[in-house]
């Protein structure tokens, strides 16, 4: 925090601000927690009571004298919380937004404009670091369950395999036999036909995919898979949905 605090302070950084803040925040940072910049109001008239924001790998934290500077406000916000950052610049100073998830916006204005610009730049950089975090993280459950699902195909067709070569009863043989014949009762439809009208289906579902979330686009993925594995689909079409999912990532 140390180093991190020379270069903040080489910036027209007001020091005893800086100080102060630094002090509270001390028992605040969490284990491998680093303050990246510290950014304080400047108003165009004198600014006894300054707001401050400071921006850490893990979170934003917004700093408020209270009790007339006896005292400090602390409201902080995880970046996994975060939807965007922005800057607007004005004549007298910059104002540095925020926007979270559940629509909340937090604004602190009349930031000199060369610190909103390092703030924007390293919240911008924390933001790309976290979604591109989450997209691995949904593509590698994406690859864990198409593993799992051919894993389970697999152990189905040994299973299969297994209860031929036992020999199974004439019994079992003719359950089996009724049960095909009254699940072909239940689809009489033609298998191209039934795949032509889940296509559609699929395709007119897809005008929605950009408004679902994370979770919502994982399960829209399992879905395809299941019916690709009942061979309801082909796989050229299922590689097309779960390149469409990709996207929207």
């Amino acid at each position: 925090m140390l180093d991190n605090l020379k270069k903040i302070l080489n910036e027209d950084q007001d020091p005893k601000a800086i100080e102060k803040i630094t002090s509270k925040l001390e028992n605040l940072i969490m284990t491998n927690e680093e303050v990246g910049y510290i950014a304080v109001q400047k108003k165009p008239a004198i600014t006894i009571f300054p707001d401050s924001i400071v921006v850490t790998n893990k979170r934003i934290i917004l700093c408020k004298l209270k009790n007339l500077g006896l005292s400090m406000e602390f409201v902080d916000y995880d970046w996994a919380d975060i939807e965007a950052a922005f800057v607007k610049e004005g004549i007298l100073g910059s104002d540095f937004t925020f926007s979270t998830k559940t629509q909340l916006t937090q604004t602190i204005d009349y930031l000199p404009k060369n610190q909103a610009r390092k703030l924007y730049t390293y919240s911008k950089e924390q933001l790309d670091i976290y979604k591109n975090k989450e997209k691995n993280t949904f593509v590698n459950n994406i690859r864990i369950f198409e593993d799992n699902s051919e894993l389970l195909n697999r152990e189905e067709d040994i299973n299969v395999n297994s209860l031929k070569e036992k020999n199974i009863s004439d019994q079992i043989e003719e359950a089996i036999v009724e049960e095909v014949i009254d699940f072909a009762e239940i689809l009489p439809v033609p298998h191209e036909e039934s795949n032509f009208t889940i296509t559609n289906e699929l395709e007119k579902s897809e005008k929605k995919i950009s408004e679902l979330s994370q979770e919502e686009l994982f399960e829209k993925l399992q879905n395809y898979k299941r019916l690709l594995d009942n061979g309801l689909i082909l796989q050229g079409e299922y590689d097309k949905l779960k390149a469409e999912i990709l996207k929207h990532m």
